[in-house]
C-alpha cells in the first residue's frame, strides 16, 4: 500500500508538472482560471451565477415598464406530469407571458424575478437583434455586406468571401473548434481568456462560406465585434440604448467582458432575469415592435426566425416544432430558453442549471417546458 501511494503521489506530481509545462509553452494561462472556477468548486463546467468572477459592463435601463399581471395569474399550477421533470432539470425560473401579461411564474432554490443569471448562448440571439437594429440605422448596409468591410484582416484569401449572413446562419467555414470538453478549444479560451479579439482573429475561413451549417461560438463573437465597429459603441451601451431603455427593462443587465474595459463575450454571458429576458421574446412576438415603435426591422425579425441553412436555425435563433406549433427560441447550454409561440400569443422563459439530451438539434427538456405551458394556458 505504501508503495502504491508513493507511486500515485509521484504520478500526480508528474502530471501536474507536465500540465504546467504545456500551459506555459502554449501560453494558455486562462486554463488556471478555468480549473479554479470549475474543478476546485466541485463542477466540471461553468455556473449560471459566476458573472462576478469576470469584469462586466452594465446594460443600463431607463424608466421601468413592469409587466401587466393577468387576472388568471398563477391560478393554474404546473401539471404533475411535467413538474417532477422540470424540477429534475434544476429549473430556477419558469415564466409564461400570454396576451402581453404574466400568467404564471415560479422560482426555486432562492431565485426570484430579480435574480441575475447567465444567459449563455441566448446572448447570440441578442447580438443578432443588435445586427438587425444596426441595419435599420444604416450602420450596416445589409446582411450581405462582407466582414472585411469592418475587419481589414479578412480581406485576404478565403476570409474575403465571408459575409455577415454567413456568421448569422452559422455557415462561416471558419476553423473554430466547438468543443465543450477540451480546455484548448475555442469556447474555453473565449470564456476564461482575457483577449477575445486576438484569440478569435487567429482562426481562418477554410471552407466555402454559406454552404454548411456548423454551430460555432466564434461566429457570434465576430458579429459582436462588427456591431461595435459599425456603431462606434460598446455592445452594452448599444443594447442599453436600443433595447433595455425603450423596452423598459426593470433591472440593469451585466454583460461579461474578457478584461476590465474590454470586449463583451458576445457569444454568451448576458446576465439578466426572467422578466426582462421575456421582453426580448415579446419584442420578437410582435415582429420587432415595442410600444408602437419598430425597434427591429420586421423583415429582419421574420427572416431571423425562419430556417436558413438548417431547418432548426435562422439568424442566431433556434427553431423547433412542438405539437404542431412552430417555435423560434433562444437557447443556452444549461437550459436557458426564451420561447416565442406566435399562434398562441405567448412567450415562455425557463432558466436553470441543467439541460436535457439534444436529439436532432432539439433539447428534450425544451419540449417539456412548452407542453406544460400549452396545457396550462
Amino acid at each position: 500500500m505504501k508503495k502504491f501511494l508513493k507511486w500515485l503521489a509521484y504520478t500526480i506530481l508528474t502530471l501536474i508538472m507536465v500540465a504546467n509545462v504545456v500551459i506555459a509553452y502554449t501560453g494558455r494561462y486562462y486554463i488556471y482560471k478555468a480549473i479554479v472556477n470549475t474543478y476546485f468548486k466541485g463542477r466540471s463546467g461553468p455556473s449560471i451565477d459566476e458573472y462576478g468572477i469576470f469584469a462586466n459592463r452594465v446594460v443600463k435601463t431607463g424608466a421601468p415598464q413592469p409587466w401587466p399581471i393577468s387576472k388568471a395569474y398563477n391560478k393554474k399550477s404546473i401539471p404533475a406530469a411535467y413538474l417532477s421533470q422540470i424540477e429534475g432539470f434544476k429549473t430556477e425560473a419558469y415564466l409564461i407571458i400570454r396576451n402581453d401579461s404574466i400568467c404564471y411564474e415560479q422560482y426555486w432554490d432562492g431565485y426570484s424575478d430579480t435574480s441575475h443569471t447567465n444567459s449563455f448562448s441566448m446572448g447570440k440571439s441578442i447580438v443578432s437583434i443588435l445586427v438587425g437594429i444596426a441595419i435599420q440605422e444604416g450602420k450596416i448596409k445589409s446582411i450581405d455586406e462582407h466582414v472585411s468591410d469592418f475587419i481589414p484582416s479578412f480581406k485576404v484569401g478565403m476570409d474575403s468571401l465571408l459575409r455577415i449572413k454567413d456568421l448569422l446562419t452559422m455557415s462561416s467555414g471558419i476553423n473554430f473548434v466547438e468543443s465543450y470538453v477540451s480546455p484548448f478549444a475555442y469556447p474555453a479560451e473565449a470564456y476564461y481568456g482575457n483577449n477575445l479579439i486576438e484569440n478569435t482573429l487567429k482562426y481562418k475561413v477554410v471552407s466555402q462560406p454559406g454552404k454548411e451549417f456548423i454551430y460555432l461560438s466564434g461566429n457570434s463573437l465576430l458579429l459582436g465585434y462588427i456591431v461595435t465597429i459599425a456603431t462606434g459603441k460598446t455592445l452594452s451601451d448599444y443594447a442599453s440604448e436600443k433595447l433595455w431603455i425603450p423596452m423598459g427593462a426593470e433591472h440593469p443587465a451585466f454583460w461579461s467582458l474578457d478584461h476590465e474595459g474590454g470586449m463583451e463575450k458576445s457569444y454568451c454571458c448576458f446576465n439578466s432575469n426572467s422578466r426582462d429576458f421575456a421582453k426580448l421574446g415579446q419584442l420578437y412576438l410582435d415582429t420587432g415592435k415595442w410600444g408602437g415603435k419598430q425597434l427591429v426591422p420586421k423583415d429582419y425579425v421574420l427572416a431571423s426566425t425562419k430556417p436558413a441553412l438548417s431547418e432548426h436555425y435562422g439568424y442566431n435563433w433556434w427553431i423547433l416544432n412542438c405539437d404542431g406549433h412552430q417555435v423560434p427560441y433562444c437557447r443556452g447550454i444549461l437550459g436557458q430558453y426564451i420561447f416565442v409561440i406566435p399562434d398562441k400569443n405567448m412567450v415562455v422563459v425557463r432558466l436553470g442549471k441543467k439541460r436535457g439530451v439534444v436529439n436532432d438539434n432539439v433539447p428534450s427538456d425544451a419540449l417539456i417546458y412548452l407542453k406544460a405551458a400549452f396545457e396550462m394556458q
